[in-house]
């Protein structure tokens, strides 16, 4: 059997998403005659994968040989074969350079989802209690890519890209501490931000001292925008115990709130004295031992982004605390939404539309019927590699 038409076999026999067909070949044809035979296909099936649970299957086509966790690079040769295959991504085959950096972006979402004990390692538990492979199956199931929200989207591959190169000024693809300080409007504390450059909420991966790299950026935006997921409130949990011992104690967070006083009064809006935001704070999050906040009373708490929101990011506290009806409602209405969904589908459209301004309106749509935005107007893209 040959390439092509080994995508069924994965599907219909091994009962894994098409996209580890090319690994799944490649892993059989090991002399690479471009050709796998049923003895072949038997002599690791029958050992190996008839034995195995869909996730066991999946963690053994996947990973090296003797290794017992899951790298980049071992996930990377999947979004390979999804770019070469899903017609909802046709469209960037226009534009190679770009492939690579929706591949890192959509590996990076799924090790900061699934990659609890070690943020560079996924084990077989942590697949297996992921929802990953419900999302691989269904991308098999659509051919708008943008229908799956969970990992695999170009839309919110191309808010994180955006976001990143609207900062990245010099485009050297790399952040400094101003380039970040202008996230959001001017969002965060210099406090927070120094935190965050000191790898408080997770050690940059760069490679260059002082700077924020691309991958260290998506975890970062990933965090920021969205403060229920668990990842998120551990990042900003490391960041707000300056002392690491794993509590954050009134005197931690009245240092990162002093900041958010100046602003108060800069807007000249009416300052609220610490005592009232903790007491407030405390109200929320009912903390196991009062006067103190552990990560397990964040982690049981569904407001708890606003405590961080209260501590480094005032424009998103005074945006919640001021919601109207209408926004409540339709956040009610759409439940299965988080709020990075929220988020980058308000953000897509912001680009949209500038993106049509600034071309005139020429804004073209895939073959899947997704909008696959032209390369080029206020981003740029051209200059990015």
């Amino acid at each position: 059997m040959n390439r092509a038409g080994f995508a069924d076999v994965t599907r219909e026999v091994v009962e894994l998403p098409s996209m580890f067909s090319g690994l799944l070949f490649d892993r059989l044809d090991a002399q690479r005659t471009g050709k796998v035979t049923k003895d072949q296909f038997l002599a690791f099936w029958k050992p190996v994968l008839e034995p195995a649970d869909t996730a066991t299957r999946a963690f053994e086509v996947l990973r090296r040989p003797g290794c017992s966790y899951l790298a980049h690079a071992d996930v990377k040769p999947l979004l390979h074969e999804l770019l070469a295959t899903h017609p909802g991504l046709d469209f960037l085959r226009e534009a190679p350079e770009f492939q690579d950096r929706y591949c890192e972006t959509v590996v990076y979402r799924l090790f900061y989802c699934i990659a609890r004990s070690d943020p560079a390692r996924i084990t077989l538990r942590e697949l297996a209690r992921s929802d990953c492979l419900e999302a691989m199956f269904a991308v098999d199931e659509t051919d708008d890519i943008n229908r799956v929200l969970r990992y695999f989207s170009y839309e919110h591959f191309y808010v994180i890209y955006c976001r990143f190169w609207e900062l990245d000024t010099d485009h050297d693809f790399l952040l400094d501490r101003d380039d970040l300080l202008r996230y959001g409007n001017h969002a965060l504390t210099y406090r927070i931000v120094n935190r965050i450059f000191a790898g408080a909420g997770r050690p940059f991966t760069s490679g260059v001292a002082g700077r924020m790299g691309y991958e260290d950026f998506v975890w970062f935006i990933l965090s920021e925008e969205d403060k229920t997921n668990p990842t998120a409130l551990r990042y900003w949990f490391r960041c707000v115990d300056l002392d690491d011992d794993d509590i954050i104690r009134p005197a931690e967070g009245a240092y990162f709130y002093e900041e958010q006083l100046q602003r108060m009064e800069c807007l000249a809006q009416e300052p609220v004295a610490f005592e009232d935001m903790l007491c407030q704070m405390s109200d929320m999050l009912c903390p196991a031992c009062p006067g103190t906040i552990t990560l397990a009373d964040l982690r049981a708490c569904k407001l708890a982004g606003q405590f961080f929101n209260a501590l480094f990011n005032l424009a998103k506290f005074v945006a919640h605390e001021a919601r109207d009806p209408f926004t409540i409602r339709a956040e009610r209405e759409d439940p299965h939404l988080s709020e990075w969904d929220r988020f980058a589908r308000a953000e897509y459209l912001r680009l949209s539309l500038e993106e049509e301004a600034d071309t005139g309106g020429a804004v073209g749509a895939d073959s899947a019927g997704g909008t696959g935005l032209n390369w080029g107007g206020s981003v740029a893209w051209e200059d990015e590699a």
